[in-house]
């Protein structure tokens, strides 16, 4: 972006110089006139008239230079008025120093350089011909009629140095122009899939912003991650994963309409920007691009969890559900990253809970904060956040939660882990198991949340739920050791969402477990870790189609699955 704006400065230098000079060679054009105007014009001081005629000039220009600069269609206008502007001056200057005999006949090549750098070969071959007519009129007009002309033949051959001149300029300059496009093609091309670049990416979605928010269209993001991709990369080799890797950009170039900007966002990932689509038409674009996908007949494939090579797509549209451009990026990678943990292979259109009820606004602002921290501190919590406020929010609509119970279980659950905040990087990154004094120090974050949070009035309900998330049903959880109804109503919910979230996840130092055998565990654990209530509720949420559904209608399930039973055992449901 810096080099094209240092490239129209330079440019637009050499065009300043040109049409100065242009205005240059007629003043001393006008000077020569009045020179042989009657004596009284000759007591005027030759210096005074020069510089008179040079202020004229710059004053005439410099209102010229302002007049563009307030015109709204400014090519247009230069391309009709600068050279019709210019091309007067030349043949008054032509006119007032005789004419047909006149010497500056070649102020016209000023115009037709500027008007091929400016205009395009197209105009300037225009301009030269109109010239050429000029000076050949000029001969018909003023020449002498009985006489032969001299100057006419010599006007023929300048005639045709301007059609030259214009043709050689012209062509060299689309010659230039074709040039740098290829090499700003080849900048903003990914090699592998020939789609547009990362780089690339921000900067095209920075200026649809600009454009969506000035002229009012919708504006949707795809973001699309291939499933099990490094799997099949590690099976298979890194050749044959380009060979993926262009084989979907083929299907993405042919599922979406001409002209759809498609780019490679890095490794497995792609985004696709959709001018003046509604989140509503995204989505089924998306929809028949995974579809595609999953239709389309990849080699070893079916070495694959599922048999098959499929995409998760997350969508996320400007201005519903994003404000912002960098709104508008989290959202479809929020999305994207939801549609993975869904069991991929499906599409998910970006919604965030907060947004939808009508929270307090400094609580959420407070919230959001806090988890941009967890985000940049540890993925693993900021995601695993993500996924206990969704389950939280089924469980919610499962029991007929009122309106206040509702939003305090979302808020602990989104605030719930971030006293990790106050933790060593070193024990939340940790691969290896944690030592009994790292385990000590992970115990206090309860603790640490609420002291987070202390002087939060709005937040005063939710600081039990939050303190007590770790109890056990029992009486052996931290960090008060309380058991049974002691324990808040909300907190023994949470328990069991935060237990099940732990156990379906991928971590570093423990086997995931599947869905299927995180619910046994939960029935196993019921009565003794968590409240047998809150897991029955949570065991019926998940096995009820209508308990898991949200984000526009998906399901827990992978595509085509119609009951939790048909999960696979041995395949875990994790990202």
């Amino acid at each position: 972006m810096d080099m094209d704006n240092d490239n129209k400065i330079q440019i637009q230098q050499i065009l300043n110089i040109i049409k100065v000079s242009s205005l240059a060679f007629p003043a001393v054009a006008f000077l020569q006139y009045y020179a042989k105007m009657p004596d009284f014009l000759m007591t005027l001081r030759h210096e005074v008239l020069i510089i008179s005629i040079l202020l004229v000039i710059l004053l005439v220009y410099s209102l010229w230079i302002f007049l563009q600069s307030r015109i709204v269609n400014k090519a247009v206008t230069r391309k009709l008025i600068d050279p019709i502007v210019s091309m007067s001056i030349a043949l008054l200057s032509v006119i007032l120093t005789g004419s047909y005999e006149s010497n500056y006949k070649f102020l016209f090549i000023f115009v037709i350089l500027f008007t091929s750098i400016e205009c395009g070969q197209r105009t300037s071959l225009t301009v030269a011909g109109l010239s050429a007519v000029i000076i050949l009129c000029v001969d018909l007009v003023y020449g002498p009629k009985t006489d032969v002309n001299s100057y006419f033949e010599g006007d023929i051959v300048l005639a045709c140095v301007f059609m030259i001149i214009s043709w050689t300029v012209g062509y060299y300059d689309n010659i230039r122009k074709k040039h740098i496009a290829y090499l700003k093609e080849l900048a903003n091309i990914d090699g592998l899939t020939e789609l547009y670049n990362h780089r690339y990416f921000y900067d095209y979605l920075s200026d649809q912003i600009v454009e969506a928010e000035k002229k009012g269209f919708p504006l949707s993001l795809l973001f699309i991650d291939i499933d099990n991709f490094k799997y099949y990369n590690d099976m298979y080799g890194h050749q044959r994963g380009d060979d993926v890797l262009r084989s979907i950009a083929l299907i993405m170039k042919a599922t979406f309409s001409k002209g759809t900007f498609i780019a490679r966002y890095g490794g497995e990932e792609f985004a696709v920007i959709l001018r003046d689509y509604s989140e509503e038409r995204a989505v089924f674009e998306a929809e028949k691009l995974r579809r595609a996908v999953q239709e389309h007949p990849f080699d070893g494939q079916e070495s694959l969890p599922g048999g098959n090579l499929t995409i998760s797509v997350g969508v996320s549209t400007f201005p519903v559900k994003a404000r912002t451009y960098a709104e508008l990026i989290k959202g479809a990678d929020d999305a994207c990253y939801r549609a993975k943990f869904l069991c991929k292979n499906r599409v998910e259109a970006y919604f965030s809970i907060l947004n939808e009820f009508q929270f307090a606004p400094e609580v959420i602002t407070q919230i959001k904060t806090l988890i941009a921290v967890i985000n940049a501190k540890d993925k693993y919590t900021y995601r695993h956040v993500e996924r206990v406020v969704f389950y939280c929010n089924m469980l919610s609509d499962q029991l007929s939660l009122d309106e206040d119970e509702k939003r305090n279980l979302i808020y602990s659950a989104y605030l719930h882990d971030i006293g990790k905040i106050n933790i060593s990087e070193d024990i939340l990154i940790k691969t290896d198991p944690l030592t009994p004094d790292e385990w000590n120090t992970l115990k206090n974050h309860p603790q640490y949340a609420v002291d987070i949070i202390k002087n939060n009035d709005a937040l005063e309900e939710v600081k039990p739920i939050i303190l007590q998330h770790h109890e056990r049903f029992d009486g052996t959880g931290y960090p008060q050791g309380l058991a049974g109804d002691a324990i808040h109503p909300l907190a023994r919910l949470l328990t069991v969402v935060d237990a099940f979230d732990a156990m379906t996840s991928l971590r570093p130092y423990q086997k995931t477990k599947t869905y299927s055998q995180a619910l046994d565990e939960l029935r196993r654990c019921s009565g003794t870790q968590f409240d047998p209530f809150a897991v029955t509720a949570f065991i019926r949420c998940m096995e009820e189609r209508n308990g898991v559904e949200r984000c526009d209608k998906a399901f827990i399930y992978p595509a085509g699955t119609e009951n939790i039973a048909d999960l696979d055992s041995e395949t875990p449901c994790s990202v």
